[in-house]
């Protein structure tokens, strides 16, 4: 089974890690969720589940804003082809439909087969905003506890420039 949102609301607090978090509508897109920008302080992200043509996983955890474009971003992470990968791979390794793909479904990746790319243009914001596993509600934490949550998680985020690439997702 996979963590709940209240699963990983503890597993914050066993880490020490102050997390505020804040209900509204569902929202499926970050074209959906830019009124909510308004309203809750620091980086707003969107996560993009990510499927390799040699089978290997990616989760890019990009500032909202941040084009990323699909055709320049294997040669940046070292990847083949990519492609999106189906709501099927996406529930059974990071426990999340589509639409709630967040940073914090790393919980729910305990065989690590995620790689994580990190949006360097998110290192700027204090806080950072993603979704508790549900697309109802937004949890804020602060940049360097999402990190210390990543790596307790099993994973070290791969840093990687995606600002200015030409096609947005």
């Amino acid at each position: 089974m996979p963590a709940t949102r209240q699963d990983l609301m503890a597993r914050l607090a066993g880490l020490g890690i102050a997390a505020t978090t804040v209900e509204h509508p569902a929202v499926f897109t970050v074209a959906e969720s830019a009124a909510l920008e308004r309203d809750i302080a620091g980086g707003h992200t969107k996560n993009l589940f990510l499927k390799d043509a040699k089978d290997r996983l990616f989760l890019v955890v990009a500032e909202s804003r941040t084009a990323v474009d699909l055709k320049a971003l294997p040669r940046l992470i070292g990847s083949a082809r990519l492609s999106f990968g189906k709501p099927e791979l996406l529930m059974e390794v990071l426990g999340v439909p589509p639409g709630s793909v967040t940073v914090f479904a790393l919980i729910n990746d305990r065989a690590r087969r995620v790689t994580v790319i990190f949006d360097e243009k998110l290192l700027g914001q204090e806080a950072i905003n993603a979704h508790p596993l549900e697309n109802t509600a937004t949890t804020s934490v602060a940049r360097e506890d999402l990190f210390r949550f990543i790596r307790a998680c099993g994973h070290e985020p791969q840093i990687v420039t995606l600002h200015g690439n030409s096609a947005r997702t």
